[in-house]
């Protein structure tokens, strides 16, 4: 999922070069199938300007040399469907299940900026709205209950956490920090549909650094409790925070997401682990990244639980892969924890090899994970 800050607002895209290097993309409709999207460093090509409404598979092939995503945004940059880390030489495909409406698709090379945008005119009316399955409606009912649970416990987490900061209680800000997030990590998928609500709260030093804005949420706190050991000047930062989150629950509850687009973040969440957590970056002051880790396995769970039912009946030998392939996880990964505590070992402690013992089996998981989002498209 994504660590990455955007800039805020319309006329901040204006400013950035990369938006006016688009290149005009043919006219024809997205019936004839899949719609190709050519990024390289500096430019960004889908293959269609016009969509048909409904389901719309995206293959985004980076010809470039630089690390890149690919995003469907609606109006106010929200985030519609999203592919990240699509490596040089790469193809990797996003499934969006698009009404009627104009919509913009982008590239972002580097993984910083507003990216090199084009506009989608998404035209008619679906045959078979996704969101017209009982099935479909069922499962994202199920899932929405699921972040509503979790939310609510965010909520009380994220306040008992920004009281110790302002308290100046490092020893029980530094307690909270992990478990506090794991709440936000089981439902960052939520998080990320609102534009730059999710990495102002959850965004990393070094993006910060990149695009040019202040350092703030979960990880600036985090940095001054472990660096600095204290929370001087905190305040302003610990109050931001938790207005950020209320504001993504609330927003959440108003918009929950379809089931394709749990699908799609249930395999976010997977590469979330693959390119953040596994590499120690996402928690780099703490090393709590595996209270993170477990906590994102468990949301990309909870959201194929909720549609196992639709699964099953599409593609029951899937099922069974995806069932074994979390076991396996679970145990890999369920050795790192004292199950007298709930405490996690703390990442820098894991050797070269226990790492990649885990990033080995997040790989064979993220693999049948990542056929779920086609499945749902085909079942409604």
């Amino acid at each position: 999922m994504n660590k990455l800050l955007a800039s805020v607002g319309i006329a901040a895209l204006a400013t950035v070069g990369l938006a006016a290097c688009a290149s005009d993309p043919s006219e024809t409709s997205s019936a004839s199938g899949a719609l190709t999207v050519k990024a390289t460093d500096s430019d960004c090509t889908v293959s269609a300007s016009k969509l048909d409404a409904g389901p719309s598979t995206f293959k985004v092939t980076n010809a470039g040399s630089k690390v890149t995503e690919f995003y469907v945004y609606a109006d106010g940059d929200r985030i519609m469907g999203e592919v990240e880390n699509v490596g040089p030489g790469l193809t990797r495909n996003l499934i969006v299940d698009l009404p009627k409406g104009t919509y913009e698709g982008a590239c972002k090379p580097g993984m910083i900026g507003d990216g090199i945008r084009q506009t989608l005119t998404v035209t008619g009316e679906a045959t078979a709205p996704l969101s017209d399955s009982e099935e479909l409606t069922a499962a994202a009912d199920s899932y929405a209950r699921y972040v509503k649970s979790q939310s609510d416990t965010l909520v009380v987490k994220t306040t008992e956490f920004v009281d110790a900061v302002k308290a100046g209680d490092v020893e029980g800000a530094k307690k909270l920090f992990p478990i506090a997030r794991t709440y936000w990590e089981r439902i960052e998928p939520v998080a990320e549909q609102f534009g730059d609500l999710d990495p102002i709260t959850d965004g990393r030093e070094p993006d910060a650094k990149a695009e040019g804005v202040d350092f703030t949420g979960w990880h600036r706190i985090e940095k001054q409790l472990w660096v600095e050991g204290n929370t001087e000047g905190m305040d302003p930062y610990a109050d931001q925070l938790l207005s950020n989150v209320k504001q993504i629950v609330a927003k959440g509850q108003d918009a929950p997401l379809t089931a394709l687009e749990l699908a799609q973040g249930s395999k976010g969440l997977l590469d979330e682990v693959a390119t953040g957590k596994i590499t120690g970056e996402e928690d780099e002051f703490s090393h709590t990244d595996l209270w993170d880790f477990k906590a994102n396995i468990e949301g990309s769970q909870a959201a194929i639980s909720s549609l196992r039912p639709v699964l099953i009946d599409q593609d029951p030998d899937l099922v069974k892969d995806i069932d074994a392939k979390f076991a396996a996880l679970d145990t890999e990964l369920n050795q790192y924890q004292d199950k007298s505590t709930g405490e996690w070992t703390f990442y820098d402690q894991l050797t070269e090899q226990q790492i990649k013992q885990l990033s080995d089996s997040v790989a064979a998981l993220s693999e049948p994970i990542s056929k779920v989002a086609a499945v749902v498209a085909k079942s409604a």
